[in-house]
């Protein structure tokens, strides 16, 4: 897990309707593009030959984008909080 992944998580999972990739970026302190690397590998789609983990999807809200945390994601987060540091 990158270092930016368990604190975007997080923050998805204290908002279960999802979080516009605008105010992600500025609660966490990221550029639009390095948030959007890390979706991408947190998304379903397939980098390669590898599929993705499904822990976040990105949703079309009218002109929004969407950061929403899936089931997937919140077992991720609920196991990283789980194991010992």
């Amino acid at each position: 897990m990158s270092a930016s992944t368990e604190p975007l998580l997080a923050l998805l999972a204290q908002h279960p309707d999802g979080l516009s990739l605008p105010r992600v970026c500025k609660r966490l302190g990221l550029r639009m593009s390095v948030l959007l690397r890390e979706l991408a590998w947190l998304g379903e789609e397939a980098i390669g030959d590898t599929p993705g983990p499904g822990w976040v999807r990105v949703e079309e809200r009218g002109e929004t984008r969407v950061a929403v945390l899936t089931e997937r994601g919140r077992a991720r987060l609920a196991a990283a909080c789980e194991a010992p540091h």
